[in-house]
């Protein structure tokens, strides 16, 4: 059937006005309530007992949590474990229960309780429990993006996770004879401001670095979490620490898509109302506080999963009791690398495109290090 091709007059049109979604929080009775039905199913082919949580707003095509990021609460029964399954998108999981082994592509390690890592993109991966408890975990994807793309490419043939290892290389990775084509391709200057020309060969054989799993355990972080926890609530910065991916260099990610932190507030710290084009989730791992976000309130607790930076939205978060601890999962990276990530410290400051300014955005931290 021919398709006809429209073409749109958009002389003079204003700019689209962003449709935020609301912040939604998922409580810890829905979570734990999905985790119990999802142990109770029989055993999947693949082995993959897992949940998609979907926004309100979520058009597909796949379910979302945020625009480009989605949430899935998977579970292992004990003794169980899933098949090999390799796919384009980058995840970051964090076991949320019990305690289980991860496989991906030539690295195997034991997860628990709170401990976070990521999957590269085309590195097979496959999770058993060696526990005799559940073993339950957030995954945290890009596939809502590719799938939007229509570029999510995965391949569940089953492989030798122990030998199988994709896309794993050095920088600059010589062809045989110790040449590269693109050695040959030599940039050609035009104008005076640094534009050139390169050959094909420029396209299709990058510099390369490597991309692989790693892991950072729940016992080694917890300790430093004391030293943000114990900042004066004069800091002007958010107490955290990013797990940072090396492989991911200037983009500060812990995958080439997301960040992921974990922030630790003392009790009566409330940030000053901030926006930012990256959209953040937040798992509570300990404590309970409140948001405001677009002016709505919305109050959450320990175990509650909260949808808490739509795109662009003014908001603040501010802890209650003796405070709170929380994983976020924030697709700062990927905005970094498509020169998006603009950044509005505090609403009476200027927006700044974080990455490309010259320089960013400044803390009082040399006052907390001499007060301490």
């Amino acid at each position: 059937m021919e398709q006809r091709i429209k073409l749109v007059d958009v002389s003079g049109a204003p700019a689209r006005e962003q449709d935020f979604w609301p912040t939604v929080v998922l409580p810890k009775a829905a979570i734990n309530a999905e985790i119990e039905r999802l142990a109770s199913l029989p055993r999947p082919a693949n082995g993959r007992r897992a949940a998609s949580v979907s926004h309100p707003m979520n058009k597909g095509p796949v379910p979302a949590f945020a625009p480009g990021i989605d949430v899935h609460i998977e579970v292992l029964k004990p003794g169980e474990q899933t098949e090999p399954i390799m796919r384009s998108s980058t995840r970051v999981d964090m076991c949320i229960r019990g305690s289980g082994v991860a496989v991906i592509g030539n690295t195997q390690f034991k997860t628990e309780k709170f401990d976070v890592w990521n999957t590269p993109s085309m590195e097979p991966f496959s999770y058993r429990n060696d526990s005799a408890d559940l073993f339950v975990r957030l995954s945290y994807s890009n596939t809502p993006l590719l799938e939007k793309l229509e570029v999510h490419y995965t391949d569940s043939t089953p492989v030798d996770l122990g030998k199988h290892s994709t896309f794993s290389h050095v920088v600059g990775e010589a062809v045989e004879g110790g040449q590269r084509a693109r050695d040959l391709a030599k940039p050609i200057s035009v104008g005076s401001d640094g534009a050139q020309l390169l050959g094909y060969e420029w396209l299709v054989d990058i510099d390369t670095l490597q991309s692989k799993s790693l892991h950072w355990p729940w016992k080694e972080v917890a300790p430093h979490l004391e030293t943000v926890y114990g900042m004066d609530n004069a800091y002007t910065g958010r107490h955290l620490y990013v797990l940072y991916n090396p492989a991911t260099e200037r983009r500060i990610g812990t995958s080439h898509s997301f960040f992921a932190t974990i922030a630790k507030l003392p009790a009566g710290k409330v940030d000053r109302p901030h926006r930012h084009s990256s959209a953040a989730i937040n798992y509570i791992m300990w404590g309970e506080g409140k948001s405001v976000v677009n002016g709505e309130k919305i109050e959450w607790e320990e175990g509650d999963l909260h949808f808490s930076a739509p795109g662009w939205s003014v908001h603040n978060h501010a802890s209650r009791g003796q405070g709170f601890m929380a994983l976020t999962i924030q697709d700062h990276p990927l905005h970094i690398a498509m020169e998006s990530l603009l950044w509005q410290e505090t609403l009476k400051e200027p927006i700044h495109k974080l990455g490309s300014n010259k320089s960013g955005i400044q803390t009082n931290l040399n006052n907390q290090l001499k007060a301490a």
